[in-house]
């Protein structure tokens, strides 16, 4: 059979009737999720051991089932088999052998993933939990909405009483004094920006920090944080299986930036782009209030330029958008300064959003400053911002001397971090909250919750923890920027 034409490729739902035609998707591959089981033996008595942290696994009654406000509905419960698949784009081209199409494959062998939620077994006797939760690395919108459905989670849903903070990052394992946390207490943390159990960078010694998960009988652990936090994870989660005890650890990945892969997105990314649209609306003021003006705008995005991206789109007052994954020139044909010349002769000002990480490779800087790293280990950037706005002092009073000429120059990295969620992370971190709470109680370990292609799932910490979320030049969101803010490429893209 021949291709089939493009109208007649159609879907059918209900009792919808018109052209169809069959289409078999490739295999996929289901990534093994870590388990308790997998280094312990199961039991089926009811406690199982009455140490937290050693002994074989308890097979226990969801107690969900006994909630006295809520009954469990009949596809409530998570089947074992139910998974998520890591790519929902194909090529329908592929299914013919007659075909000759030359459609490239977006995934030969796309991954599934355990489908996150709750299950009818689990392998925890809540009156036996002691779960501790911390925050490490830098703030971030929706970490205390993260932390109160933690615990508002495990106590309603499951009866979980012992349930702690842990103050200053992974270095409070081992220098702090752990804090009780009950419903009561965190009830209004959801208000507040920053976090409330503190934070701190570095400070990751795995073998105090296991030892003193052991010494406090913590046996299941809520890790929020970026790519360095879960990497950290990752190193405890294999620690604790070498060691044979019984302890989950599982990862609620944190990063404004959004660079975490394999997830939709991080949490506190939208309140991020909402919150920038004060600090470019703000630069556009200025910027068309002013003779020659600019309204330059750096936001976050170390590696990756997520928020500068949909800022931009959301924004619609951005005439340039500068990321780390495309390089850029001032100088010459084709550069920055030619393009903003050109659109200050015709509209006499114009905005431009730069993220904290693009054009790095334009500033000049010693080999020892290269080499800087903060506590988490990552490199320091030179500030992009400053170093645009005295570029564009020193070319304009060179090219046009006399003319009339104003940047200003606007960083609200730390305003943006440090607000509280919106209404949509809000929402977000409870989902993540309850579905990592799920996951531990049925006994994973080493692991991160989090929706792929709108559907959560539970991806191994090894898999977030090697994966970056990268802007893609050469896809149609990128093409939709070029689109609203009519930027060329500055001579240097890519093929």
């Amino acid at each position: 059979m021949g291709s089939p034409a493009a109208d007649q490729v159609t879907t059918t739902t209900g009792n919808c009737t018109g052209p169809t035609n069959s289409f078999t998707p490739p295999s996929f591959t289901i990534r093994n999720l870590p388990h308790l089981s997998d280094y312990l033996s199961p039991t089926d008595n009811h406690a199982g051991s009455s140490d937290h942290i050693s002994g074989a696994l308890p097979s226990l009654r969801n107690p969900i089932n006994s909630n006295p406000y809520y009954r469990p509905s009949s596809t409530f419960y998570i089947s074992p088999s139910d998974v998520v698949l890591s790519s929902i784009l194909f090529d329908t081209t592929i299914a013919n052998s007659n075909s000759d199409s030359t459609h490239d494959v977006r995934v030969a062998s796309p991954l599934a993933y355990l489908r996150a939620g709750p299950r009818r077994v689990i392998n925890f006797d809540p009156a036996m939990v002691r779960a501790a939760v911390v925050t490490c690395g830098g703030l971030c919108p929706g970490s205390n909405t993260v932390i109160r459905e933690l615990v508002v989670g495990l106590n309603e849903l499951y009866g979980v009483k012992d349930i702690y903070g842990i103050p200053m990052g992974y270095r409070g394992f081992y220098s702090a004094d752990p804090i009780k946390l009950d419903p009561d207490s965190v009830h209004d943390w959801h208000k507040k920006g920053g976090t409330m159990l503190m934070t701190t960078r570095g400070g990751f010694d795995l073998e105090k920090i296991v030892d003193a998960i052991v010494k406090h009988g913590y046996n299941q652990l809520y890790v929020i944080g970026g790519d360095g936090t879960m990497r950290g994870a990752l190193d405890i989660f294999k620690e604790l299986k070498r060691r044979k005890l019984r302890i989950s650890i599982t990862g609620v990945p944190k990063t404004v930036d959004n660079d975490i892969g394999i997830i939709d997105r991080s949490f506190g990314f939208d309140t991020a782009v909402e919150v920038a649209q004060q600090a470019i609306s703000a630069a556009h003021t200025e910027a068309e209030s002013a003779v020659n003006g600019i309204g330059l705008v750096k936001l976050m995005g170390r590696s990756t330029g997520h928020i500068a991206l949909y800022a931009t789109l959301s924004s619609r007052d951005v005439d340039c958008c500068l990321i780390p994954e495309m390089k850029f020139h001032l100088y010459g044909k084709g550069g920055l300064f030619e393009f903003i010349y050109e659109l200050l002769k015709q509209k006499r000002h114009t905005v431009i959003v730069v993220a904290e990480g693009a054009g790095q490779e334009l500033i000049a800087r010693t080999e020892s400053e290269t080499l800087e790293r903060d506590p988490s280990g990552n490199p320091l950037f030179a500030d992009i911002g400053v170093y645009l706005k005295k570029e564009f002092k020193k070319w304009w009073d060179q090219a046009h001397p006399g003319e009339l000429f104003t940047v200003k120059y606007i960083d609200p990295t730390y305003m943006i971090r440090a607000v509280p969620a919106n209404a949509s992370d809000n929402l977000y971190c409870t989902l993540l909250a309850h579905s990592a709470i799920h996951g531990v109680m049925a006994g994973y370990t080493g692991f991160v919750s989090g929706p792929i292609n709108r559907n959560y799932g539970y991806i191994p910490l090894e898999d977030i923890a090697t994966t970056k979320n990268v802007v893609d030049t050469k896809d149609h969101t990128w093409a939709w920027v070029r689109s609203v803010t009519n930027q060329p490429d500055f001579g240097i893209s890519e093929d």
